[in-house]
């Protein structure tokens, strides 16, 4: 049986495009800055960004690190969502790895720092309080729905962190599904952001990398952050290509994705014992919970639907019994009606 899997859009596997390219990309020493197909996605990926410059990276969470490196000094702050990953799912790579502190916010129900908490969360000139030094968020916002931060709120975001001289990071690991779902371009969506990661290896479908785009002044920084994590990728232009592949044909695909999470959160929400509101999703994700009468546990949930060929991801606080399913470029209309037959199957026996 052909196994559906909805646990992340990071299953995907790359293209047959991909592969070929992959197979016959041109390669260098990136180390120097010699590898013409690094070079060539960091360009493109600069353009697409509208930032100066781009480096590439081995994962998102490396981007994350790499950009905090270089925008704060140790005993800095950087303001972020409760939610977000550079908080939740990092390692606390703040404390570990760059020597400064979280200051997390609730997100409001759309993914959103609340501005207000924003700025009453600055520190001041107190020499006793850390330096508040960068506002992070996330877009799109993966626990709080997959849902896309709008262009107007990211404009006032960018306007408020400069006026308490703050660096603007953007966890863009899905950017390009926020931009999609909003019908912008990913540069609009970024314009007022210092630096921005964004994922080749989730919806766009290649194997393995991000990318961390930000100024020139900045782009200067970057290296030496990327160095001290992991060390100089001489010849990464093999997986360098899938990402070009990525950029230019995968973007525009990501609306079957989002249609696909529209039929699935439909036909969820009509099945008894669902908890959803279809209206809620707005990108790739479905965020889903049971009501306190399906008796069945989390765990034997899962389990039936494996049974079915169906793989979902269960999630923790702040869910009751929270489940996540993420469609991809796997995943099909009549995979879409296998699963919610599978669930019916398993609600109702």
């Amino acid at each position: 049986m052909e196994l559906i899997d909805l646990r992340s859009d990071t299953v995907t596997k790359p293209t047959p495009e991909m592969r070929a390219a992959m197979a016959a990309a041109e390669v260098g020493d990136d180390v120097y800055g010699e590898d013409p197909t690094v070079n060539e996605l960091e360009a493109v990926a600069a353009h697409m960004t509208g930032k100066a410059a781009a480096l590439f990276v081995s994962s998102g969470t490396m981007g994350n690190v790499a950009a905090m490196m270089a925008h704060t000094q140790r005993g800095a702050e950087v303001i972020c969502g409760y939610q977000s990953h550079v908080f939740r799912n990092e390692q606390g790579q703040l404390a570990q790895l760059c020597g400064v502190q979280a200051h997390p916010l609730p997100e409001a129900a759309n993914g959103t720092l609340p501005l207000d908490l924003v700025a009453g969360a600055i520190q001041g000139d107190d020499q006793h309080h850390p330096i508040t030094s960068v506002l992070a968020l996330e877009n799109t916002q993966n626990m709080c729905g997959g849902v896309p931060l709008a262009v107007d709120y990211m404009r006032a975001a960018g306007s408020l962190a400069r006026a308490h001289g703050l660096k603007l990071h953007v966890d863009g690991a899905r950017l390009f599904n926020a931009a999609v779902a909003l019908n912008v371009s990913a540069a609009e969506l970024v314009a007022d952001a210092d630096s921005v990661t964004f994922c080749l290896s989730k919806g766009l479908a290649a194997p393995a990398g991000s990318v961390l785009c930000c100024h020139d002044e900045f782009i200067k920084l970057a290296p030496r952050a990327r160095n001290a994590l992991v060390g100089g990728v001489a010849q990464s232009g093999t997986t360098a290509a899938a990402g070009l592949v990525a950029l230019r044909s995968m973007v525009e695909r990501l609306a079957d994705d989002h249609a696909h999470a529209q039929q699935l959160a439909h036909g969820l929400a009509a099945i008894a014992g669902v908890k959803l509101d279809p209206r809620a999703v707005a990108t790739n994700m479905v965020y889903f919970d049971l009501d306190a009468h399906v008796a069945q546990t989390d765990a034997q949930i899962m389990a039936r639907l494996r049974e079915q060929g169906v793989l979902i991801d269960f999630l923790y606080a702040p869910f009751s019994r929270g489940f996540r399913a993420v469609t991809h470029c796997w995943i099909t209309a009549p995979m879409v009606e296998r699963t919610l037959a599978a669930m019916r199957h398993v609600l109702a026996t």
